[in-house]
């Protein structure tokens, strides 16, 4: 039996969304198996994970069509785990616009194993596929594709975590990024779905 009383803590997660998002914020039924599953994983609940069958070791690939609320479910995660499981959430637009203000060392930033701000050193890279190739003193670099390639050794050296949000699908990841960095993210990530004909909720 597992420790947690999941349908409590989701009532306490839509708390937590009300004050984050407004008082109209509410989880709805269809999306219970999506966040008891991030919840499984968040608050490393071995038992349960292995009857929903995910690898606690390794990160979480959410994806969902837009306005699903994959952003909006990350962020509310990030108020669930321990220490060790805690993640900063980083859109990769963002990403993309310090790389074309400060170049490769931007790669660096999000590539080394260390400790972020409050110790944390595992991502959440937000919406991938928004970003797009960019140029750098006319150099075109795939930023995202770069980094977690990088992302994928420091899983395998120093077991540190990624997670990512997109609404691409895998081919579509591979067409973006390559056949390398697909591979790489089913090697290093636990995809979550939402159903492609989820409601936009916006």
């Amino acid at each position: 039996m597992t420790k947690f009383n999941y349908p409590e803590i989701i009532q306490w997660l839509e708390q937590k969304g009300k004050q984050n998002y407004g008082e109209n914020f509410k989880i709805i039924e269809d999306d219970i198996p999506i966040i008891t599953t991030l919840l499984v994983y968040f608050l490393n609940d071995e038992i349960m994970a292995k009857t929903i069958e995910i690898d606690l070791n390794k990160g979480i690939l959410l994806s969902g069509p837009i306005g699903c609320g994959k952003t909006s479910l990350m962020n509310l995660m990030r108020h669930v785990p321990e220490q060790e499981r805690k993640f900063i959430l980083k859109p990769t637009r963002e990403i993309s616009f310090e790389f074309i203000k400060e170049g490769y060392e931007v790669i660096q930033r999000y590539s080394s194993g260390n400790k972020l701000q409050n110790g944390i050193k595992n991502y959440c890279f937000d919406d991938l596929g928004t970003e797009n190739n960019l140029k750098y003193y006319g150099n075109e670099c795939n930023v995202m594709g770069e980094i977690l390639l990088s992302r994928y050794d420091l899983f395998i050296n120093k077991k540190i975590i990624t997670h990512i949000t997109t609404n691409l699908s895998a081919s579509e990841i591979e067409a973006a990024y390559g056949n390398r960095v697909r591979s790489r993210l089913r090697q290093m990530l636990n995809l979550i779905a939402f159903n492609p004909i989820t409601k936009d909720k916006r």
